[in-house]
């Protein structure tokens, strides 16, 4: 059975378990440590953990680190239902009328008054940040905050995609041509239902440091970090193809976020468009390997753009891997073609990232190079 965790809260440019698990099968064995920079939802740890092997993984993005840190430190199931009986019993409808009325016009749209009602309440008293079960309680809320309506549905709001938030001007127009009505849901009831659910398969258990920091500011924790580290899989923002911030900005909303889309708010390398500047940033993900990767360690990369071609993401991938500062070898590269891409389900017809490269590299046995690259290198 697929570990029921992995769907805790699908959204758009996630990579699959199974590009994890295959990578730490054949790379590593049970007790090595393995580095997600840019962990997503959590794949790579979570599968790490799966599979008897310690994790690291960090990210800058609130959704990203809440959901990672969920699942690979999720409280007991018994501990997760007391909370949210306690949750439950806090909760008083009249206390949050006026906060529902002077609510955004989106978000009356977007949720039944009585579903606004208790999503703003559990907004105000998550503590997601330093409480573990708070933490699973906003990862679930997270999942369900969005997608399809129908009677069986376990969404909270009007129709939206799963993967994305819709902005706000362009969903009112939607549900306002189509008079589409959102339903009203028990916020805590299918909560309750959804814990259960998700912890058929028992939680992972083991070793893993989620850290909520740019992947740059890894090189200032190596003390502190359970060592040496011996593989790093990961896949960083894609070139032009997505803006995560925007794409994911009602979920940054419930964990504390505006109440509108944004972007460079948390950090400004969620979408470069200018080629230059994306490819500084991936020389910073060499240097930050460079000093924290274990002697041979291993370093799978999984990059994808709409306007580079496989063979040049090649070449310049292994280019800035010099700024590492070590000798890296690039043993095994695939490119992939995606026929069911996601952009398809809510931008029909958009020219989105048609072909995903993976690079297997090898660290050497530790030699520096013998020079320092300079940006010109990449070009």
């Amino acid at each position: 059975m697929r570990h029921r965790f992995h769907a805790i809260c699908p959204y758009f440019a996630m990579f699959p378990e199974s590009f994890a698990e295959r990578w730490i099968s054949e790379l590593t064995r049970p007790g090595d440590v393995v580095l997600d920079p840019f962990s997503g939802r959590g794949t790579t740890a979570t599968c790490a953990l799966l599979m008897q092997r310690r994790a690291i993984a960090c990210d800058v993005n609130d959704v990203a680190y809440c959901l990672t840190r969920a699942k690979t430190n999720a409280p007991a199931l018994a501990t997760l239902k007391r909370r949210l009986t306690i949750l439950q019993s806090g909760y008083v409808a009249t206390k949050w009328r006026e906060a529902v009325e002077a609510a955004p016009e989106f978000f009356r749209y977007a949720f039944h008054d009585e579903t606004l009602s208790q999503l703003l309440y559990l907004r105000s008293e998550l503590k997601w940040k330093s409480s573990r079960c708070d933490g699973m309680v906003a990862a679930l809320v997270l999942g369900s905050l969005h997608g399809e309506m129908d009677k069986s549905s376990s969404y909270f709001s009007n129709q939206m995609p799963r993967t994305i938030s819709t902005k706000p001007a362009y969903s009112v127009r939607f549900w306002q041509e189509r008079e589409l009505v959102a339903p009203q849901r028990d916020v805590f009831g299918l909560l309750r239902a959804r814990a259960i659910y998700r912890y058929e398969t028992p939680p992972p258990t083991g070793d893993a440091v989620i850290l909520h920091r740019d992947m740059r500011q890894l090189t200032r924790l190596t003390e502190t970090l359970p060592g040496p580290i011996n593989c790093a899989i990961m896949s960083p923002p894609y070139l032009d193809v997505t803006n995560f911030e925007e794409d994911q900005w009602l979920r940054l909303w419930f964990l504390g976020g505006p109440t509108h889309p944004t972007r460079g708010r948390l950090s400004r390398d969620d979408r470069h468009e200018s080629s230059d500047a994306y490819w500084r940033f991936i020389a910073d993900m060499w240097r930050s390997m460079g000093q924290v990767m274990g002697h041979r360690a291993n370093v799978v990369v999984r990059l994808g753009s709409r306007i580079t071609s496989p063979e040049k993401l090649q070449h310049l991938l292994v280019a800035s891997s010099r700024f590492s500062g070590r000798d890296v070898k690039l043993v095994h590269q695939e490119i992939s073609e995606l026929k069911n891409r996601q952009t398809d389900a809510f931008r029909p017809g958009t020219k989105g990232c048609l072909v995903e490269i993976d690079c297997h590299f090898q660290f050497d046995i530790g030699n520096m190079v013998r020079h320092t690259p300079t940006s010109e290198t990449l070009v």
